[in-house]
């Protein structure tokens, strides 16, 4: 169930415009997007390609700078302060898991996370985030001996392991199969539900959309439907 809407969001950007190119080759990615996710819930933001949902989700999690609007985290602009401050929020507040899983094929399992985990001020144990996502037996396999679930699950685990407020998942079930990224929406579930995660999914993928708390849809840069969900469903409900 969503929590009440008694508090303010953790994250909230406004009036975001990003726009790439020039002249006539110019594109407009993002025209005045607003958006909001709050703790411990689960956001989808849903469109088609070239919809702006992943220009979205970069500005969300400071990897890119927008020409006009602000992104704000626990009430502090995470652009105010330059580089060093989106670094800092990219090392010790937000995690990544990208549809390809953005594993370092030479280490381990273990060694991906603790890679991922020395760099935040603020970290738990490589064993126990992988413990987290049913990978201790794992741990010391390379990316190349595990499934695509299983890669997928490390990545989660960087992001538990240095205990990020916030996953941003960018298509995080479209390099698997059916049911694995089953698998791994019911992970991401568990990483909202039971650990009180804030987690935000770009996908094309209108199913997921029911088992969050917010849904927003884009198209053309920009926000064209928001909905919230009294009763978000089990990822283990989800057909498509």
């Amino acid at each position: 169930m969503p929590k009440p809407r008694d508090c303010e969001p953790i994250l909230v950007a406004t009036n975001l415009h990003k726009s790439f190119g020039s002249d006539l080759g110019r594109v407009e990615a993002l025209r005045g997007v607003d958006f909001s996710a709050y703790d411990g819930e689960l956001s989808v933001i849903l469109g088609s390609s070239g919809s702006g949902k992943t220009t979205l989700l970069n500005m969300l999690g400071g990897m890119d700078r927008p020409d006009e609007g602000s992104v704000i985290f626990e009430g502090e602009d995470i652009f105010a302060s330059g580089d060093k401050g989106m670094t800092r929020y990219r090392r010790n507040s937000v995690g990544f898991v990208f549809q390809s899983f953005n594993l370092i094929n030479e280490l381990t399992a273990i060694e991906n996370v603790r890679l991922t985990a020395d760099t935040s001020g603020d970290s738990q144990s490589a064993e126990r985030a992988l413990e987290l996502m049913g990978l201790s037996d794992r741990a010391h396999s390379y990316p190349s001996q595990l499934s695509g679930g299983q890669q997928q699950r490390v990545s989660i685990a960087r992001a538990l392991a240095k205990r990020s407020r916030i996953l941003l998942c960018d298509e995080p079930t479209g390099a698997l199969d059916y049911e694995t990224g089953k698998q791994i929406l019911s992970a991401l579930e568990g990483v909202t539900r039971e650990l009180g995660k804030t987690v935000v999914i770009v996908t094309h993928t209108q199913e997921i959309a029911r088992m969050a708390d917010d849904v927003v849809r884009m198209k053309s840069g920009k926000i064209i439907e928001r909905l919230h969900n009294e009763r978000p469903c089990s990822s283990s409900q989800i057909e498509w």
